[in-house]
């Protein structure tokens, strides 16, 4: 364990001169993300391992009788609740326990959950509160864990995406503010001002450690880590964001209780990092160097300086490059409005966005049919509006998903994964289908390929609660423990014999052969019933929209044509436009990937109609893909 930033081996860790490279073109990748704490502990039984040998263990695999067994009375579901704040034992052993899993499924890059260490006592175990940016959190396992799951991820195909924190570290200090009135202490708020602070938390949480002084003798389970960020003028110290959009308290205020580390001063191009930046980016370069991971998933890029942003891109990517990554991947959340997400990207030098101009929203919209397809499909268009010469610019510089740990577009009243209700049940796998078919990187959130259900307020306890609490419930264990899917405990979800799990694993097999649906331009395509009027599907009055939705993905001469069926009950027949440029009336299309395997290799043949139109059946909540 290192104290100070001075303390790094540089020459020793960079004697190994074995990292492993970068991809091609990150376009090609399909990435898996999952939280730590909340994957696996190594114990599950029945599951297979990466050479796909049955594994026995202490868990059983989750049945549909084991649903709701632990909300049977008030008392448990008050403990299955509470489970879902606390730390539950999942581990990075486990998690390389189940690379397996996830390779079969066709995934090629693991987006991991915060790995360092958090403060002692306090039950973050989603990572984001970081308490010594030089080591792992004991409850993950250790440093060498890290490197060892890292290499293993590498031997079976997959990159690793370490998500990393700068804006922030854990609640290591209190303020000195007290009511004048009560005489109580209190959590002072955004004013613009700076507060006085009591001193730096012990291992017990108490502000007993003199404040700004190094902690002396060094006590790593006390103040912030490495020593450096214990200096005058490394935390901004102005209390808490109250207004989430307005500047500058988004990037000086605290998130929530987690306490803003000061970056630096000076617009984009003139902007002089801090002395704890510079710390923070050291740190971020020796985990690249130690454990040899492929990318970072930057956390709260909003709060960040743009400065800071830029100048941590630069010093990583360069960094990267002096051991062989010459791709390393910077993705950063980014949230707002297409046009500012991407001008944030082009600025700071990230690679990708996550979370451009709500993708997840109207990508569930248009899937459940509660609004145009259109919506979805048209962030992707009009490229000259953000400055781009082609809207397949979007292919590798946008990280698409429908699913995640926050769900922040939902507010903090409701949260609740796809499959949380009856009709995102039936349409899980279609917004999957769809996901890993049209434009971007896409990612998968654990469990999605399980169908898990998660949302707040549940029918169990439908009281209102802060955000922290009702992310809980779609922060479901994979593992099961006391705080499994479906309201069960005691079971786990490797199961690959769902089945969401092997259809979208057939549609990432797909994925990887067919180079358009990676790579290639992306058009919404119009329909029609009698093959005489054609339009975009539409929402029409109140109700869900129930109809196939087409597009192709074009890549140079190939056309691919891919559509779903919003339609839960039943199969559905439609017209769908060609490109009449590339085909000619009597070309057949084929049949590679249908819902209803029996249509797999069946023939359609183009006509003479909207220009060219080939006429496709879609099952019902179903997935059909087909090619020239």
């Amino acid at each position: 364990m290192f104290s100070s930033i001075n303390d790094i081996p540089w020459t020793e860790i960079l004697k190994q001169n074995h990292y492993h490279p970068s991809p091609r073109d990150w376009s090609d990748q399909v990435i898996y993300f999952l939280l730590i704490d909340r994957f696996s502990d190594q114990k599950e039984d029945g599951y297979k391992d990466a050479s796909g040998q049955v594994v026995q263990g202490a868990t059983p695999m989750f049945s549909p009788g084991n649903a709701n067994n632990a909300v049977g009375t008030a008392a448990d579901t008050r403990n299955w609740e509470d489970a879902g704040m606390q730390w539950l034992g999942a581990t990075l052993k486990g998690i390389q326990s189940k690379l397996g899993y996830v390779k079969r499924l066709g995934v090629t890059a693991l987006w991991v959950s915060p790995v360092l260490r958090q403060r002692p006592g306090v039950d973050d175990y989603h990572g984001y509160g970081t308490q010594n940016f030089l080591e792992v959190d004991p409850h993950f396992g250790t440093a060498q864990d890290f490197k060892e799951l890292v290499a293993a991820a590498h031997d079976a195909g997959l990159y690793v995406i370490l998500d990393v924190i700068l804006n922030h570290s854990a609640d290591v200090f209190q303020y000195d503010t007290v009511d004048p009135n009560t005489g109580q202490p209190y959590v002072p708020v955004w004013t613009g001002n700076t507060y006085p602070v009591t001193g730096w938390r012990d291992p017990d949480g108490m502000p007993s450690l003199p404040f700004p002084a190094p902690v002396n003798p060094p006590d790593t389970d006390s103040a912030v880590w490495p020593l450096e960020l214990q200096s005058d003028g490394a935390f901004t110290r102005k209390g808490q964001i109250v207004d989430w959009d307005a500047h500058p308290q988004t990037t000086e205020g605290d998130f929530f209780g987690l306490k803003d580390i000061h970056q630096g001063t000076g617009p984009v191009g003139e902007y002089t990092p801090s002395p704890a930046f510079r710390t923070l980016v050291e740190a971020y370069q020796y985990w690249i160097a130690f454990a040899d991971v492929d990318g970072f998933r930057v956390d709260t890029v909003k709060h960040m300086d743009p400065g800071a942003t830029r100048y941590f891109t630069s010093a990583i990517h360069e960094f990267a490059q002096t051991i062989g990554k010459d791709s390393f991947f910077l993705v950063g959340e980014i949230t707002g409005s297409r046009e500012e997400a991407i001008r944030l990207r082009d600025d700071t030098g990230l690679d990708a966005a996550l979370g451009l101009a709500d993708v997840q929203g109207r990508m569930v919209e248009a899937v459940k049919g509660w609004a145009n397809p259109a919506g979805y499909f048209d962030l992707f268009r009009n490229s000259i509006q953000v400055d781009k010469p082609s809207h397949t610019w979007f292919r590798n510089h946008v990280v698409t998903a429908f699913d995640d740990h926050d769900l922040v577009r939902q507010g903090k009243s409701y949260k609740a994964r796809f499959a949380a209700d009856q009709e995102g049940r039936a349409l899980e796998f279609a917004i999957l289908a769809m996901n890993a078919t049209t434009l971007g990187i896409p990612c998968i959130y654990y469990g999605s390929e399980q169908r898990f259900d998660g949302k707040f307020p549940p029918e169990v306890s439908p009281q209102p609660t802060d955000d922290f609490k009702a992310d809980r419930y779609i922060r479901e264990a994979m593992f099961g423990g006391s705080f499994g899917s479906f309201r069960s405990r005691g079971s786990h979800f490797f199961d690959e014999s769902e089945a969401t799990y092997q259809q979208l694993a057939d549609v990432l097999a797909l994925r990887k052969r067919e180079l358009a649906l990676r790579r290639g331009r992306q058009f919404l395509r119009p329909i029609s019933e009698d093959g005489v009027a054609f339009w975009y599907p539409e929402r029409i009055g109140p109700g869900r929209m129930t109809s196939i939705v087409a597009w192709s993905r074009i890549l140079s001469t190939r056309e691919v044509v891919c559509a779903v069926n919003t339609d839960v009950a039943s199969q559905r027949t439609a017209w769908v436009t060609i490109d009449a440029g590339l085909h000619s009336a009597g070309d057949k299309f084929e049949y590679v990937y249908s819902t209803d395997k029996g249509k797999v290799g069946s023939l359609v043949a183009a006509e003479p109609r909207n220009g060219l139109a080939i006429r496709i059946e879609v099952p019902a909540a179903g997935f059909v893909v087909l090619v020239p």
